[in-house]
C-alpha cells in the first residue's frame, strides 16, 4: 500500500476509533478526537495487522477490499446498522440522490435472467428518451465496452459522465435483426422525489413522495398548487410506501405543511447531545382536509418522522404495515479522497415521545434488515396522541388500520421477475403500438400472454392463471404503459388502480372524524387549564 493511500486511511481509522471511545458529536476535528495513549495503541495495532496481511496474504491485497469494504464498514456495523462508510463512488451517488440530479443519459437498467442487462425505462425528456432508446432494449456495448459480465452499477458508471459529452450505446431490439447504435449526449438528469399528484375522484387527491431530497417540500407544494389544493374537499392520500427517508429538514417541512403552527414535529437526543425539538414554523394555514397516509415496511427515517407526527397529532389516519423503524440521527462527514462517513449520534422521538428506532442489539446485519417480524407493538413504550388514542414506540410507526398485500404466489413471482417484461419487449418489438388513454389489457392481450408464457417454458394451470388474472392485468398494464407512454404514466396508472389507495379513500370519513375529535379534546383541555 503506497504512503499516499495510508495517509488517507489513517485519519478515517482514527475517527472510527474515536467513535468506539464514545464520541457522538458532529465534529469535524478528527485530530483532536485522536488524543490518548489507548487510541494510539489501537492505531498501532491496526497498522501492524494491516501490514502483516499486506505482506503475507496469499493473494495481492487491495486497500479497497481490506479497508474501505472491510475494516471500516465492519467496525461501524458493531455500533449500529446505519453508521456507514462511503467510498468515492457511493458518496457521489448519495449526494446526487439527495440533490435529485446527476449527469448521464437518463434511464434505469436492470439485469435479466439470461445474464444480459436491459433498459427498464428511459426517463421522460431525458437524452436516452429523446434519441429513441426503449424499455426492453438489451445493452450490448457502451463506448465500445462490452456489457457482458458487468454489473448494473458498472454499466451505469459507463453511462454517466460530464455534461455535453457523447456516449455510444449499442443495443439489440426484439424484432430487429441487426444491432442498433445510438449516440447519446449526456446532460443533467433531474429526478423528481414527488410523483405528479392527481385526482382519484372529484375532491380526493393523491400524491406519492418517493424520498426526501433537497427539493421535496417545494415539489409537494408545486404539485398541490397545480392540482388546486382548495378543491381537496374529500381528502388527501399521502403515499409514503417504500420511501427510505432522506433529509431531515425536508421531512420536517412536509409535516409542517399539515400541522398547526407551533406543533411539535420531532425531537432528538443522544448520550452526549442535548434534546432538540423541531416545531411547525409555518403551519397548515387552513389546510384542514382529511389525510390518510400510506406506509409499509419500506417506509423509513424521514417518512416515519412525517407519519409519526401526523399520527401523534391525530392529523392523519395511518394505513398499511408497521414501518421499518429507523430513528437514528446521523451526520455525514466529508473526508479526503471524496469519501464520507455517516455517523449516528442521537435518536428520533415522535411528538408524544415515542422512540422510532427498533431494537438492533444482538441481531445480525441480515436479520435486522430482512427479518422484521419484531416490528410489533412494544407495550413498554406506550404513549398517547393529542386526542387520547394509544400509540406504541420502539418499533417503527404502527398503522391505525392494517393493510397487508398478500405475498406473491408462484406464478406471480415468476411473472414479476421477468415474464411480463419480456412479453412486453416482444409485444412492442421494433413497431410502435399506440394505446388509448385509460387502456387496460383485454382478453385478447391476456390470451397472447398465456401463449407466450407457454411457448417460453412457464408452467402454470388455467386455474392458476384465472385466480391471478386481475393481478396479471394490472401488472402487465404497468409494463406496457412504460413502453407505450413513459414511466411516469405507468406509475400514475398503477396508483389509480391500487386497491390500497381505494381503501384509503374509503377510510377518509374516519380520518375526518379523528381530526375533529382530537380538536375537541385539545380545546377542552385548554379550557380546563384556563379555569
Amino acid at each position: 500500500m503506497d504512503r499516499r493511500r495510508w495517509l488517507f486511511i489513517l485519519p478515517v481509522f482514527v475517527l472510527a476509533c474515536s467513535i468506539l471511545g464514545g464520541f457522538y458529536g458532529p465534529r469535524m476535528d478528527v485530530a483532536a478526537a485522536a488524543a490518548g495513549d489507548d487510541l494510539d495503541g489501537d492505531v498501532q495495532s491496526f497498522s501492524k495487522v494491516l501490514s502483516l496481511v499486506e505482506q503475507n496474504f496469499a493473494d495481492h491485497v487491495s486497500a479497497d477490499k481490506t479497508v474501505y469494504k472491510g475494516a471500516i464498514p465492519g467496525m461501524l456495523r458493531t455500533l449500529d446498522p446505519h453508521s456507514n462508510f462511503f467510498d468515492a463512488r457511493d458518496f457521489a451517488q448519495m449526494r446526487d440522490e439527495q440533490k435529485g440530479r446527476y449527469y448521464g443519459v437518463g434511464m434505469s437498467i436492470a439485469p435479466q435472467t439470461n445474464g444480459k442487462t436491459a433498459v427498464k425505462a428511459p426517463f421522460p425528456g431525458s437524452p436516452a428518451y429523446k434519441v429513441g432508446l426503449r424499455p426492453g432494449d438489451i445493452l450490448v456495448t457502451v463506448n465500445d465496452h462490452p456489457t457482458e459480465g458487468k454489473t448494473s452499477a458498472e454499466i451505469a458508471d459507463l453511462l454517466r459522465g460530464p455534461r455535453g459529452t457523447p456516449v455510444k450505446v449499442v443495443i439489440s431490439r426484439e424484432g430487429t435483426p441487426d444491432f442498433l447504435t445510438f449516440t447519446v449526449v449526456r446532460d443533467e438528469i433531474s429526478r423528481k422525489t414527488v410523483q405528479d399528484a392527481f385526482w382519484i375522484k372529484p375532491g380526493y387527491a393523491y400524491v406519492k413522495i418517493l424520498s426526501f431530497g433537497d427539493n421535496t417540500s417545494h415539489e409537494l407544494a408545486d404539485n398541490l398548487k397545480r392540482l388546486g389544493e382548495n378543491k381537496i374537499e374529500g381528502g388527501l392520500v399521502l403515499d409514503l410506501r417504500e420511501n427510505p427517508g432522506g433529509l431531515l429538514n425536508e421531512g420536517i417541512a412536509v409535516a409542517d405543511r399539515f400541522l398547526p403552527k407551533g406543533a411539535v414535529i420531532v425531537s432528538h437526543r443522544g448520550r452526549a447531545a442535548p434534546e432538540k425539538v423541531y416545531v411547525a414554523e409555518h403551519g397548515s394555514r387552513g389546510r384542514d382536509y382529511p389525510i390518510v397516509v400510506l406506509v409499509n415496511r419500506g417506509s423509513a427515517s424521514a417518512a416515519e418522522i412525517v407519519s409519526g407526527a401526523l399520527q401523534d397529532h391525530d392529523r392523519a389516519l395511518i394505513l398499511g404495515e408497521t414501518t421499518f423503524g429507523k430513528g437514528l440521527v446521523q451526520t455525514v462527514y466529508p473526508l479526503s479522497g471524496n469519501t464520507g462517513l455517516a455517523l449516528t449520534w442521537a435518536h428520533f422521538y415522535t411528538p408524544s415521545g415515542r422512540l422510532i428506532q427498533r431494537d438492533y442489539a444482538n441481531k445480525s446485519f441480515f436479520d435486522y434488515y430482512f427479518h422484521r417480524d419484531e416490528n410489533a407493538r412494544n407495550p413498554v413504550d406506550v404513549k398517547m396522541t393529542d386526542g387520547g388514542r394509544t400509540v406504541y414506540g420502539g418499533g417503527g410507526i404502527t398503522p391505525d388500520e392494517k393493510y397487508e398485500n398478500p405475498k406473491l404466489d408462484r406464478l406471480q413471482a415468476e411473472l414479476y421477475r421477468n415474464g411480463l417484461f419480456n412479453f412486453t419487449r416482444g409485444y412492442f418489438g421494433s413497431k410502435t403500438v399506440t394505446l388509448p388513454a385509460g387502456w387496460m389489457p383485454d382478453q385478447k392481450t391476456l390470451d397472447e400472454l398465456k401463449a407466450y408464457l407457454k411457448s417460453h417454458g412457464t408452467v402454470f394451470t388455467e386455474a392458476e392463471f384465472t385466480k391471478d388474472q386481475e393481478w396479471i392485468r394490472r401488472n402487465l398494464a404497468r409494463e406496457m404503459y412504460t413502453s407505450a407512454f413513459n414511466v411516469d404514466e405507468s406509475d400514475a396508472m398503477y396508483s389509480r388502480t391500487d386497491p390500497e389507495v381505494a381503501k384509503a379513500v374509503e377510510l377518509m370519513p374516519k380520518a375526518a372524524a379523528l381530526l375533529q375529535s382530537a380538536r375537541r379534546v385539545v380545546a377542552a383541555r385548554q379550557q380546563a387549564r384556563q379555569q
